[in-house]
């Protein structure tokens, strides 16, 4: 992990990615530096910043339960938005923390809840990502809905992860053109909180081919809880069988929907580098 201290003028960050889905973390456990959407937009400029799909705060878990958890989790967007889950930065993140640590497992708080992970052989990480919420209200929609078949067209089903997915069963996902596809669905009505977007080609009952529009990112290689998302939507359906390998832009991916409702994920991570993003950047306009 980075140095914890923010008693320099600029701020200390690691990158990461999962499966080309990259993060930047930025370690608040020292003392934190608070972030702003414009801050965060700026960081995530991909010519004039750092760049990212997401950007992570690791917290001390200071919650009411202290020390329940090993850390807690603020996920943003590069919009300037936030989520609740991330899956594949969790992922990340539990890898870091549990090298410092020399543990095997840990927990992390979430909006999505608690997240208990896992080293697994080969220099994999499981997340525990939760059980999937699949009544309208708390995906959530606009209007009662079939989550299963919604009213739109081309028949998505949609559930949530701790963030709204959408999710469209095609016959070639090399064709689909997502970039055109995702924005559309994100701002749809129906979705007040807009939605993930992914395009899924099952190739056997084992397996499937996934891409990936994320809310307020766009077009991203990979994404760790619209992989949990799309196994529930194809399981729902009586496509695909509970336990899944997904094949993302940016690799594949573990996922099993287990029978008492939880979904794991299991994947790779890769450091990128670590930096320091200038005060000019910090101070710029709000």
């Amino acid at each position: 992990m980075t140095d914890r201290t923010h008693d320099e003028p600029g701020l200390r960050f690691s990158k990461m990615h999962g499966l080309g889905n990259d993060f930047v973390l930025i370690d608040q456990r020292g003392g934190r530096r608070a972030l702003s959407p414009a801050l965060v937009r700026r960081i995530g400029d991909r010519r004039r910043g750092v760049g990212f799909d997401q950007l992570a705060e690791i917290l001390p878990d200071d919650e009411a339960n202290e020390g329940e958890a090993d850390a807690r989790l603020v996920f943003w967007n590069a919009d300037g938005t936030t989520a609740d889950a991330c899956g594949n930065a969790a992922r990340c993140i539990a890898h870091e923390l549990m090298t410092e640590r020399g543990a095997d497992a840990l927990t992390l708080r979430t909006g999505r809840g608690m997240l208990t992970c896992r080293r697994r052989d080969g220099g994999l990480v499981e997340v525990d990502m939760g059980a999937p919420m699949l009544d309208w209200r708390d995906i959530p929609l606009a209007e009662a809905a079939d989550t299963l078949h919604l009213p739109l067209e081309g028949d998505p089903a949609a559930c949530s992860m701790g963030n709204p997915h959408c999710t469209f069963f095609v016959e070639d996902a090399e064709a689909a053109d997502i970039a055109e596809l995702g924005p559309r669905v994100e701002t749809h009505p129906l979705f007040p909180q807009r939605t993930n977007v992914q395009v899924l080609q099952i190739l056997s009952r084992s397996r499937a081919r996934m891409r990936v529009w994320e809310r307020g990112v766009g077009v991203t290689l990979a994404s760790g809880s619209s992989s949990c998302a799309v196994v529930v939507n194809a399981v729902r359906r009586g496509l695909m069988d509970r336990r899944v390998r997904l094949t993302l832009d940016g690799g594949e991916i573990d996922i099993i929907w287990r029978e008492d409702g939880r979904v794991l994920m299991t994947g790779p991570v890769a450091r990128a580098f670590e930096g320091v993003i200038a005060p000019e950047l910090i101070g710029g306009p709000e």
